[in-house]
Order: C-alpha cells, then sequence, then structure tokens
C-alpha cells in the first residue's frame, strides 16, 4: 500500500507546474459533480407530493392541496407553481408569461455549475498536451547540452513527459460524461415540470381549454 502511494505521489510530482493545474482543475471539476448530483436529484427538483397534488386537482376545485404543498415542498417546481397560484387573478396569458420568466430563472439555477465542465472538458487536455511538450523540451534540451543520450534515460524522460497527458485526458473524460448527462437530466425534468405547469394552467383557466 504504501509503495503504490508512494508511487502515485512520484507520478504526479514528476508532472511539474502542470500537473498541479490539473490536479487543481479536476478537484473542482469533481466537487460541481457532487454537488450538481445533489441538486439535481428528480424528488428535489420535483417532488412527488406536489406532482400529485396538481394531478387530484379538478377544475373548480380548491387549490389549497396545492399550496399547502408547495409550503411544504420548496422547490424549483414548487416555486414556479407558486408564482402561476399567487397571479390567479391575472388573465391566462399574463400569467403564463410570469410563470415562463420564473420557470428560466429556476433553469438557469438548475444549470450553475454545468458550464465549469463544459471548460474542464475543453482545457484538461490542452493542459495536459502543455505540460508533455514542456517535458518533451526538457528532455531534448539535455540531449542538445551534452547530455548522455541514454536510450533508457531519454524514453523515461517521454514517459514522465506524457504523465500530464494521461491526467488531462483522466479528467476531462468524466467531466464530459456527467455533462452531458446532467444537461439530459434538466431538459428531462423541464419538459416535465412544463407539462405539469400547463395542467394545472388548464385546470385553473377551464375556459380556455
Amino acid at each position: 500500500m504504501g509503495e503504490a502511494l508512494s508511487g502515485a505521489a512520484e507520478f504526479f510530482l514528476r508532472g511539474g507546474f502542470f500537473m498541479i493545474l490539473l490536479l487543481a482543475l479536476s478537484v473542482v471539476a469533481g466537487t460541481v459533480i457532487l454537488l450538481r448530483a445533489a441538486a439535481l436529484r428528480e424528488s428535489r427538483v420535483m417532488p412527488p407530493e406536489l406532482e400529485e397534488a396538481i394531478e387530484r386537482v379538478q377544475p373548480g376545485d380548491s387549490l389549497e392541496g396545492v399550496k399547502r404543498a408547495v409550503r411544504e415542498h420548496p422547490s424549483p417546481l414548487g416555486r414556479i407553481i407558486g408564482v402561476c397560484l399567487h397571479h390567479l387573478n391575472w388573465p391566462r396569458q399574463e400569467n403564463i408569461e410570469a410563470v415562463q420568466v420564473r420557470a428560466r430563472h429556476e433553469v438557469v439555477g438548475m444549470e450553475s455549475g454545468l458550464s465549469v465542465l463544459e471548460v474542464t472538458t475543453g482545457v484538461a487536455p490542452l493542459l495536459g498536451l502543455l505540460g508533455t511538450l514542456s517535458g518533451l523540451v526538457s528532455v531534448f534540451a539535455n540531449l542538445g547540452e551534452g547530455g548522455t543520450g541514454d536510450p533508457i534515460a531519454v524514453a523515461r524522460g517521454i514517459s514522465e513527459a506524457l504523465n500530464t497527458t494521461i491526467v488531462g485526458l483522466a479528467v476531462a473524460a468524466p467531466s464530459l460524461v456527467a455533462h452531458n448527462y446532467f444537461q439530459r437530466k434538466l431538459e428531462t425534468m423541464a419538459v416535465s415540470m412544463e407539462g405539469l405547469v400547463a395542467d394545472l394552467l388548464a385546470k385553473c383557466y377551464p375556459e380556455h381549454r
């Protein structure tokens, strides 16, 4: 175990400055992934109790059950529904516009952090490539300054220079997968929320159905 840790530490230390940047980037990306995974749970964005309250409502029914569910289950869907309920005395079209504005704000909030993953996907491989090129320049500079030219030493130097490329790709790959996954999940939940709000609006303004 100790030898493995020592080998891993040596692997990263030989990467130099660019390896430090990649490690910092990996910590940031990992933190964003964990936070978004917690924030974008479907039960947290669209509480089942709130969905059930909306589905139970029929045109002309009291909306107290929905209002209570909104209060008891604060969430992006709850805040959108709250805007809808707050403006029921407005004409239907104006209420829809108010709901759409609030929905855009909620989606932007849920997307927070995804830009970090997108940047990481593009930047990490470039930092890895820069680290590799920097290492190769050092290897060949040593040869030009009267180095031994030992093929084993040269191969070892090139191998160490490639470490940053490996780490750069290792950081970029999960960031890309996570970004695409969260983006797709957001789109799916946005469509579901749109359907629920449209259903509630239709029940609140039955004369427009």
